[in-house]
């Protein structure tokens, strides 16, 4: 599918889609956060170590990765309306699993069937969005909708931890189950039956992957993003054990967290509708610096604060590289969006791994950051193929390069 014109009859007022949309992924981003909250409750719960229990929230990751490239072939011919749908009302039976699951392997897959249609739901969304703007407003409209993942963080998330903290895990669960409900219903009502989109097949789709610029982006968002989730993902011990405070400090912290994802998530849709490139360049520098200082600022309460709210800027580098992806992805553009998150969620299982493998090696917690910091080390290297790939192609078309950086 194309991004179709802006100013088409058929598209209504922006506004109550883009915050349909934004719903979604506010509840997506609670499913797919909360349980780094409540890793030593849930694992407590289910009889596994802290380690063990990271499985909760890779084999989510993993479901994502499988997800989404299943799910927008599968989906190819029909609507976004039809597929947004399907995708949300899938990933409410996914979770409705994970609140009754009584086992850890249950729960296990529980959280990887709910992983497999966020990547879809995220990627037709962010289409959706860009469809309804301007060309040069796409960016700030992705972020838009990404903004419900952010304020999942800032207010979902700790507000399900402290629920869970104080009644019982599973209430988190059934939270985003009931926002997935209260999304479904408003996208049957607020999408008109039959929006006016080039159609997509699934044989165009994988044509169109053809394209190394494509995967060159994905790459950045695969291994660059990682570091982010190496922290995150261990965020309770390393309040504990080494800023040796108690939980009641988590909800703050992971608003924090959660604010800097906010700020930063608003920052990069601004970036993307100006010099794209020079923003992943500069996020992914950021990353790595922001992870190398915050084995450092974890001694008191407000370095922590300070850790996690710097942290969660790095979110800064979705929209970029979803718009990115609109730029080159061609007749691969379901595909390609929705393959983005499959790729961010790579990011979050090897950030996990990375911090899993940290914790096993008995390093001091902080270490998962400084250990983190070479994933967007790692992301500015397939950058700088990206980058020359790019003056390539230019260059053969005659095209100037100048206006990259």
């Amino acid at each position: 599918m194309t991004i179709e014109n802006p100013t088409s009859p058929a598209v209504r007022a922006v506004g109550p889609l883009l915050f349909a949309l934004a719903l979604g992924a506010f509840a997506i981003g609670l499913s797919e956060f909360v349980i780094m909250g409540l890793l030593p409750q849930v694992s407590e719960a289910m009889h596994v170590s802290l380690a063990e229990g990271s499985r909760f929230i890779s084999y989510y990751a993993l479901g994502v990765v499988i997800g989404a490239p299943l799910f927008s072939l599968s989906t190819a011919r029909l609507s976004r309306k039809h597929q947004l749908m399907i995708f949300i009302t899938l990933f409410l039976g996914g979770n409705v699993s994970s609140m009754l699951a009584d086992s850890a392997h249950a729960l296990v897959i529980s959280r990887f069937l709910s992983g497999l249609p966020h990547g879809a739901f995220l990627g037709v969304a962010a289409l959706a969005a860009a469809s309804l703007v301007e060309e040069n407003r796409r960016g700030q409209a992705v972020g838009r909708v990404m903004l419900g993942l952010t304020l999942a963080s800032l207010l979902g998330n700790p507000a399900a931890t402290l629920l869970g903290e104080h009644l019982d895990w599973r209430w988190a669960f059934a939270c985003v189950s009931l926002l997935s409900l209260a999304d479904a219903l408003l996208i049957f009502k607020l999408f008109p039956q039959q929006h006016e989109e080039a159609q997509s097949s699934p044989l165009k789709e994988i044509r169109g992957l053809a394209n190394s610029r494509i995967w060159l982006t994905l790459g950045i968002a695969a291994i660059g993003f990682g570091g982010m989730f190496a922290v995150i993902s261990y965020i309770t011990p390393i309040l504990t054990l080494a800023a040796h405070l108690s939980t009641l400090w988590l909800p703050v912290v992971l608003f924090a967290f959660g604010l800097g994802m906010v700020l930063g998530n608003l920052a990069g849709g601004k970036l993307a509708d100006r010099k794209i490139m020079l923003s992943i360049f500069c996020i992914l520098a950021w990353s790595v610096l922001v992870l190398t200082l915050f084995p450092l600022m974890v001694s008191s309460v407000s370095g922590l604060l300070l850790g996690a709210f710097l942290i969660g800027t790095n979110l800064a580098l979705c929209a970029p590289l979803q718009v990115r992806l609109m730029q080159v992805a061609g007749k691969a553009q379901t595909l390609a969006a929705t393959l983005n998150h499959s790729a961010f969620n790579i990011a979050n299982a090897l950030g996990a791994f990375l911090g899993a493998w940290v914790v096993q090696q008995g390093y001091p917690m902080t270490q998962t950051a400084s250990y983190g910091a070479v994933l967007p080390l790692m992301g500015m290297v397939i950058f700088a193929f990206a980058l020359l790939k790019e003056v390539a192609d230019r260059k053969k078309s005659a095209i100037g390069a100048t206006d990259l950086i």
